[in-house]
């Protein structure tokens, strides 16, 4: 299976390189590049791949901190089911 290009638009290389980007600018990015990954496509092997790639080297950087709150949030599990009524008769 050919490597996948996980940041085609050069999204978060470039974040990486923004000289005072701030983290609710990161979170921006970080946005528009988790709706541009393919469907079909597990986001945790994105986020591993783009912390492999630029946040070891930049364990400091506001991307990084971004990039690691998405691994944690996509692994939290979520609640099953609509709304529960407190009644139960």
């Amino acid at each position: 299976m050919a490597e996948i290009d996980w940041d085609p638009k050069g999204l978060i290389r470039e974040s990486y390189q923004i000289e005072g980007i701030i983290e609710s600018q990161c979170r921006s990015i970080f946005l528009d590049w988790a709706l541009s990954i393919p469907s079909g496509l597990d986001t945790r092997d994105g986020l591993n791949a783009m912390l492999a790639i630029y946040g070891e080297a930049q364990p400091d950087h506001p991307m990084t901190s971004i990039l690691e709150q998405g691994l944690v949030q996509i692994c939290r599990p979520k609640r099953r089911g609509g709304w529960r009524s407190r009644d139960r008769n």
